[in-house]
């Protein structure tokens, strides 16, 4: 399945989906999909997310804190749920405020193990 169709049943599986993204640690998008409606700028989130998660795993590098998983950043306008796929990819999904935070982090949960296969 390609990469876009994957994030896109991510998104549209979700109340309150606004956009995912497959992204590098070194802010290279490798595929995206965002709803046609959004008016945030979201590739320019996960770009600025990736700076923020080499950081926090490199803290919990440090730490010895067992390997990373998972991050929620919410604000008023969204949430973002980045879920790791591998030491070069993560798995960024962006919700409305509203949005089904439970749902969104199993299908990340679900996928990311997929795509970690298709990534390596």
């Amino acid at each position: 399945m390609p990469f876009r169709e994957t994030l896109k049943g991510i998104v549209e599986s979700v109340e309150g989906g606004l956009g995912a993204v497959i992204m590098g640690y070194d802010g290279i998008a490798i595929d995206e999909y965002i709803r046609n409606d959004e008016t945030m700028d979201l590739h320019l989130m996960a770009v600025e997310y990736a700076t923020i998660m080499k950081e926090v795993c490199r803290t919990v590098e440090v730490l010895k804190t067992g390997e990373m998983e998972e991050m929620t950043v919410n604000t008023g306008r969204s949430r973002v749920i980045v879920r790791i796929i591998n030491d070069a990819f993560f798995l960024l999904l962006t919700l409305a405020p509203e949005g089904n935070y439970g749902k969104g982090r199993y299908l990340l949960r679900r996928d990311a193990l997929a795509l970690r296969d298709s990534l390596s």
